[in-house]
């Protein structure tokens, strides 16, 4: 048990300190690790850890760590996943708040952070082409995206009702198939 807590704490401490950018960024390195490596998922499970790490509160890097974490070892195996994701994020967040303040004035700071933003943009762009093709299955996911993008950005729906939306289209779409198919 302590040998797989341990692995479950570096799994996602190494996953933390590679994973720039946000949540949406991670989602490569969490196939690599967790789905091919490890094998503690497949892809369909990860994408639904991933996708109900966005729908509930706080950060979805930490709450994807939390469910995998959870599906391996329990409440201590959630536990040290989550303290594994967001050790290295503290630790350097510390050392940067530190450093950054006294060189943000240098252009050539201000020239990294601009590079950096348009990679994490690329990488950005990679995990939504990843999870569209592993999600847009069929023309009712496809429809289902077209609404929710709709929602969001011509209308400007706040993100938790639009989720909510999908659900309940999803839920009533399942349950026509289940009758149409008695």
């Amino acid at each position: 048990m302590v040998k797989n807590l341990l692995s479950l704490f570096l799994t996602f401490a190494k996953i933390g300190v590679m994973t720039f950018g946000g949540g949406l960024t991670m989602l490569p390195l969490l196939t690599k690790e967790i789905v091919e490596k490890k094998k503690w998922a497949s892809e369909e499970q990860l994408l639904d850890y991933y996708a109900v790490g966005q729908c509930t509160p706080g950060i979805i890097a930490v709450n994807t760590a939390t469910f995998i974490g959870y599906s391996q070892a329990g409440i201590a195996g959630g536990i040290f996943a989550t303290v594994g994701m967001v050790t290295p994020s503290v630790l350097i967040i510390i050392a940067v708040a530190a450093a950054l303040q006294q060189f943000m004035e240098y252009p050539v700071v201000a020239s990294a952070l601009m590079g950096i933003r348009a990679v994490v943009c690329a990488l950005l762009s990679h995990t939504v082409i990843t999870l569209a093709k592993k999600s847009l299955v069929d023309i009712v996911t496809a429809m289902i995206f077209i609404i929710g993008f709709v929602l969001c950005f011509v209308f400007d729906i706040t993100p938790i009702l639009v989720v909510i939306v999908g659900a309940i289209i999803g839920i009533a779409v399942n349950k026509v198939r289940e009758v149409r198919k008695k």
